[in-house]
């Protein structure tokens, strides 16, 4: 998810830097725009610092007049390049320019501009909260359909005590995961994880694949309003929060967890890094080891994804190419022969991204246009980015 938060000029600017932990930390990529009241409170390099992105702090560049003019449209690309408006704090002065279309700095201009989801948290002085004058106000963004975040009971920075304290971020970043529900009627399953192929009883084929990324893609359709049938091999992970976990061990196993349920399914990630082979009679008993050269036949596994290809009606399906060379290559060849409507692409001979990394990098690859490249970022925001591209894709 696109955040951009505005921080507005009150003593609670502060937990503005919190609210930006607490959303990173849950996959959305956020900038930061900031009040010239604000700025009285809390510096600009702060947010910098944490969002690793320059901070907009007014209209207008004190750079060259080439900046100025570029200066002037930036609310407009603000607006366009990202999903969610959050405000925090929402003073009372920008609830009243938001709710009458006053728009005399960056925030409230970027407001009018903005056609996305809205999340506003106010915070202020008790009876400024309740003047008739701010309720009405709130009666009017809440009509446009932003979401109100109210503020908490207690003792406020003027020293008198009551509603108007700033809602804790972990409460904001709820209201905003929430109001992300681009995926709800959709039912979609995620494969993740490695299988295990048995050698003998106690032996195993394997790779490293730690479920990470599909266990992301997993936690951000079940957000977004999912119905998710996460079909997991052995992985040390716990199940994200709304979803069904189906466990299997071997791609036979996984294969037919997948086509029980292919029908009812609307989308298909199939992130899992299934083995390529197995063998196929499996000895009752463990092989012993000896001096000699010991070799192994081994069979190709079920090939699930060329199989759903096959077998998809109006499903989108979305693969996933793991290389150690020639990705975009080895990507389209995967997006053809497989009838995928999507390849996620990415180097797995990199150690800092990856298997068992908390980071990716990868390249989205379609029928239609360029190669897409996601910069490396947290997979959980890896996997809204890759939502956000294949609902686009569905509608081109």
């Amino acid at each position: 998810m696109r955040v951009v938060l505005g921080v507005g000029g009150g003593i609670a600017a502060y937990k503005a830097a919190e609210l930006v932990r607490v959303l990173q930390q849950r996959g959305c990529m956020v900038e930061v725009v900031m009040t010239s009241a604000a700025q009285q409170f809390v510096q600009p390099l702060t947010f910098a610092a944490l969002t690793g992105r320059k901070v907009i702090t007014g209209l207008w560049s004190s750079n060259s007049p080439e900046d100025t003019l570029s200066s002037a449209v930036e609310h407009i690309r603000v607006a366009q390049d990202h999903d969610t408006l959050v405000v925090a704090p929402a003073t009372a002065d920008l609830l009243a320019k938001f709710a009458h279309g006053l728009a005399d700095d960056f925030l409230s201009t970027l407001y009018l501009a903005f056609t996305g989801r809205i999340v506003l948290a106010p915070a202020m002085n008790t009876n400024m909260w309740n003047h008739p004058a701010t309720r009405q106000n709130i009666e009017i963004l809440r009509s446009r359909g932003h979401v109100i975040v109210e503020p908490a009971d207690g003792l406020l920075a003027c020293g008198t005590t009551g509603p108007g304290r700033l809602a804790e971020p972990d409460d904001i970043a709820d209201a905003v995961m929430k109001v992300r529900r681009d995926l709800e009627g959709e039912i979609v399953i995620v494969t993740a994880g490695p299988t295990q192929e048995p050698l003998d009883p106690v032996r195993y084929i394997s790779n490293r694949s730690s479920g990470k990324m599909g266990y992301a893609i997993a936690e951000a359709a079940a957000v977004r309003g999912a119905k998710v049938i996460l079909i997991s091999g052995p992985v040390n992970l716990a199940p994200p929060a709304g979803v069904t976990l189906v466990r299997v061990k071997t791609a036979c196993e996984m294969r037919e967890a997948v086509m029980r349920n292919l029908a009812q399914s609307s989308i298909v990630v199939k992130a899992a890094a299934v083995a390529d082979y197995h063998l196929s009679a499996v000895p009752d008993q463990k092989v012993k080891k000896t001096a000699t050269r010991f070799s192994l036949e081994l069979d190709p596994t079920p090939d699930i994804l060329a199989e759903v290809g096959k077998k998809k009606t109006d499903q989108l399906l979305i693969g996933f190419a793991a290389e150690t060379q020639n990705l975009i290559e080895e990507a389209r060849r995967k997006l053809k022969t497989k009838n995928c409507d999507m390849v996620v692409a990415n180097l797995v001979n990199r150690e800092d991204i990856g298997f068992e990394s908390d980071d990716n990098e990868v390249v989205l690859v379609t029928r239609t246009g360029d190669p897409v490249h996601l910069a490396r970022a947290p997979k959980r925001e890896i996997a809204d980015q890759i939502f956000d591209h294949a609902l686009l894709q569905r509608l081109s």
